[in-house]
């Protein structure tokens, strides 16, 4: 069984990232790198999570029409089969820490940056090109099923970035690429018929995460400072990102 202590903190993180359309993937990972959790569970527990976490919230999104599809196809029909891949490619305990650190690490920084909305800027909206968002979402869904994230926590800030649409419209396309990447995730993962999975470890923090999630998305926590959260969310992503380069990148030598 998990230590309480994880399955607590799971439960955070779906309280707080269900809040803004996030599944929490790279904090789960985070928590469960310095609980030193099974490294054969990590990716499949965390991907679990996210698709229970940002379900609920991504068909709300939809039944409100915030999800512009001409705009989001390209992006997800690339991204799906990239996860796939990702998912599916074969990596060394020490290798995966080692990119896991560095995607850590910049989702720490991602996080904390404050990029200001269409509203605030005074500019428009990006216009629509298949060739890039394709090759945006390939290139985040591969890294995502490599790792074991969505990748929303990437997506999303470099969309708020280049004023890819609304903050609504990028909330809404973060949390449907969450939910199909991990899926994907998911099923590359599974496909690789890697053994030694607890399942049962696995269906705790998938409850902590249900009722976390579920607590969140009702009681409209975004009455927060969304940036206060978001940093120091940031900030335990990455200490945890630097504890996983100090611990793995010496095996290297």
């Amino acid at each position: 069984m998990p230590h309480w202590e994880i399955i607590f903190f799971f439960l955070i993180i779906s309280f707080v990232y269900s809040s803004v359309g996030f599944g929490g993937g790279s904090s789960y990972l985070a928590v469960l790198t310095l609980y030193s959790f099974p490294f054969q569970e990590m990716k499949l527990t965390a991907l679990v999570c996210n698709i229970i976490v940002v379900t609920g919230g991504t068909f709300l999104y939809i039944r409100h029409k915030q999800v512009d599809w001409k705009k989001v196809i390209p992006i997800v029909a690339v991204s799906i089969p990239m996860a796939f891949f990702g998912a599916r490619l074969k990596l060394s305990e020490n290798n995966f820490f080692i990119i896991l650190g560095f995607c850590l690490i910049v989702a720490a920084l991602l996080l904390w940056v404050k990029t200001k909305s269409l509203e605030q800027s005074g500019s428009g909206v990006l216009k629509s090109n298949y060739a890039r968002d394709g090759m945006l979402g390939g290139a985040i869904g591969f890294l995502s099923g490599m790792v074991g994230i969505g990748g929303g926590i990437f997506l999303s800030p470099v969309l708020n970035l280049v004023k890819w649409d609304t903050p609504k419209k990028i909330a809404a396309t973060a949390s449907f690429f969450i939910l199909v990447n991990s899926v994907s995730g998911i099923a590359g993962q599974l496909s690789a018929a890697n053994k030694g999975i607890n399942f049962s470890h696995i269906g705790l923090l998938a409850a902590s995460v249900l009722i976390g999630g579920q607590a969140g998305s009702r009681m409209g926590i975004t009455k927060f400072n969304p940036l206060i959260i978001r940093r120091i969310t940031a900030l335990v992503v990455l200490v945890a990102g630097i504890e996983v380069l100090h611990k793995h990148l010496h095996l290297v030598h």
